[in-house]
């Protein structure tokens, strides 16, 4: 005969009462955990950042932005063309953080300012401003001769929409100078030079292009005649190591606040290193009698 074994009920109701005990405790566990962690709070830093990005975003024309770390606000200044509704828009933008932006007015329009070394487009092609000159009141800058050659009329932009002005002289070959006048107002034109001397023979020298941007090297011989590759002659040339590439032509070479010469060309590139010429300055003073500033 086949005996049945009965489990006790009194054990199944306390297997019973410790399981679901267990099971409280784990379901407590569960729940506790994430709300003991909190989501940490943005740094100090991270939200000027991202109020940053915000005045950014907004894509508002006229006004310039920086982080002052020391008093914790994003500084917006805005010039005289940005109207209150934009201003409305930074700060809405920035949301909830609205308060660490501190907005301030200046006179004036926020524009490019043309200076030694940048871009300039005339017909097709791209040349750098060599230096700004000026004769009693009337303001004009120097570029190399065969830029002023190959173009009427400046701009400050490869679209031609902002006028600069228009080539009142130039000499290539031979030498290597144009003269350009400041015929827009509203183009600005800084200075930063003291004087045209003559360079010399070992002088550290730097110079400035619209292709290169700005690289050093030491004034290797003077008074150079150079014969091009397409025929043209250039004569008391200043020769250096500095590397230029196409589009860095009419750019200044210096040496500190003293102009010396306008690029005219050379070989190699910036990254292999080469020989450069350059027409001193002073040269095309005295022939246009304009001054550096």
């Amino acid at each position: 005969m086949r005996t049945t074994r009965t489990i006790p009920r009194t054990r199944t109701a306390r297997t019973t009462r410790l399981l679901a005990a267990a099971v409280g405790l784990l379901s407590a566990t569960a729940v506790a955990v994430p709300s003991a962690v909190a989501a940490p709070a943005p740094s100090g830093q991270a939200r000027l950042a991202a109020v940053s990005d915000a005045v950014q975003r907004t894509d508002v024309n006229g006004i310039a932005w920086y982080t002052d770390q020391a008093s914790g606000r994003v500084v917006v200044t805005a010039d005289e063309t940005v109207p209150p509704a934009a201003i409305t828009r930074i700060r809405q933008a920035a949301g909830s953080d609205a308060a660490t932006l501190k907005i301030q007015r200046t006179s004036g329009t926020f524009r490019p300012l043309l200076a030694a070394g940048d871009a300039v487009y005339g017909g097709q092609y791209r040349c750098s401003l060599g230096f700004n000159v000026v004769s009693g009141s009337t303001y004009y800058f120097l570029t190399a001769g065969h830029c002023g050659n190959v173009a009427n009329t400046w701009y400050t932009n490869s679209g031609h929409t902002t006028l600069i002005g228009a080539t009142v002289n130039s000499s290539f070959p031979g030498n290597d100078y144009a003269l350009v006048s400041y015929d827009n107002s509203a183009v600005s034109h800084t200075g930063g030079f003291s004087s045209a001397p003559n360079a010399f023979v070992g002088e550290a020298v730097k110079r400035t292009g619209s292709t290169t941007g700005t690289h050093g090297g030491t004034v290797t011989g003077l008074n150079a005649t150079v014969r091009y590759a397409d025929g043209g002659t250039v004569r008391g040339m200043i020769q250096t190591n500095v590397c230029a590439e196409p589009g860095d032509s009419g750019g200044p070479l210096y040496d500190g606040t003293k102009a010396l010469g306008i690029t005219s060309g050379g070989s190699g590139d910036c990254s292999t290193g080469g020989t450069t010429f350059f027409q001193p300055v002073n040269e095309a003073l005295a022939k246009y009698g304009v001054n550096v500033y």
